[in-house]
């Protein structure tokens, strides 16, 4: 048994809420760079030049990428030989979003409540937190800002089995066409398949901050690679302005689901997408 102080969480969650609305994760930076080169489009690689260098001023001067500095989601991988100590583990959570936003100078963009009075939290809490129990005695925290331009975007499918592979790229092409600029692009998209409902839209959030190119089954790598070319290919372009580049990435995860479904969810994710993991 390993004791962990949640203390430890709170501080965590605190330096990682700030880094990823300061400076872009490195594996957007690299997509970044590598869409300028490829890009032949002039006003696309202009517009893809202001963006390199609205995140440069980003990190130079510490300030936020975007004025959305996005609703904290944190997924918890938690070894099952983990003791955690010195109070709540929810509350340390929310805490060190809270003092990541203050200390950050970040916009706190929370409400208490959706339909109704819809008065601001002014701590940018509750964030969404997902737990997840596994083997060993460490603690995974990985850290997103999801802003709502493009989170208004995204979709969830209830396909029929018999709609198969079509059905879900027509899914996920008819989600990036109906975002179009609206999405900030180019854009990262998240697809999660199979499990229920609410399953896919976990998995689809989780899979826009993946950090590996493509998936490990080969299968999914595949599709992955024909929707990003057939995404590219709508001409939506940088901030939707036309051009080669409008989706950097397509990262599908899937799960087992039941006998009569096939769930589809697509969440749609701009061209800061930040996200940022450590391990305790």
């Amino acid at each position: 048994m390993r004791t962990i102080a949640v203390d430890q969480i709170r501080d965590a969650i605190c330096r990682m809420v700030q880094r990823i609305n300061i400076e872009y994760p490195d594996d957007i930076r690299r997509c970044m760079e590598t869409a300028l080169q490829k890009e032949q489009h002039p006003t696309a690689r202009s517009t893809l030049q202001f963006l390199i260098r609205n995140a440069a001023i980003a990190r130079e001067e510490r300030l936020p990428i975007c004025q959305d500095t996005g609703m904290a989601v944190i997924f918890l991988r938690v070894g099952q030989d983990v003791h955690f100590t010195g109070g709540s583990l929810r509350d340390a959570i929310d805490q060190g979003v809270a003092m990541g936003y203050e200390q950050g100078y970040l916009r706190k963009s929370v409400v208490d409540d959706p339909l109704f009075e819809r008065i601001n939290t002014r701590t940018n809490t509750p964030a969404i937190v997902y737990t997840e129990i596994c083997e060993g005695d460490q603690v995974e925290i990985l850290v997103g800002a999801k802003g709502f331009g493009s989170e208004n975007m995204s979709t969830i499918t209830m396909l029929k089995p018999a709609q198969g592979i079509q059905g879900v790229k027509d899914a996920v092409l008819s989600a990036i066409r109906q975002a179009g600029p609206n999405a900030c692009p180019p854009m990262v998209v998240g697809v999660g398949i199979g499990g229920t409902f609410d399953y896919a839209a976990m998995l689809a959030k989780k899979a826009t901050l993946r950090e590996a190119l493509h998936s490990k089954d080969p299968r999914y790598a595949a599709l992955e690679e024909e929707l990003l070319q057939e995404a590219n290919a709508l001409g939506i372009g940088p901030q939707g302005l036309g051009g080669d580049t409008s989706v950097f990435r397509i990262n599908i995860e899937h799960y087992p689901t039941h006998i009569a479904g096939l769930p589809c969810a697509v969440n749609i994710s701009c061209h800061v997408t930040r996200h940022a993991k450590e391990v305790l």
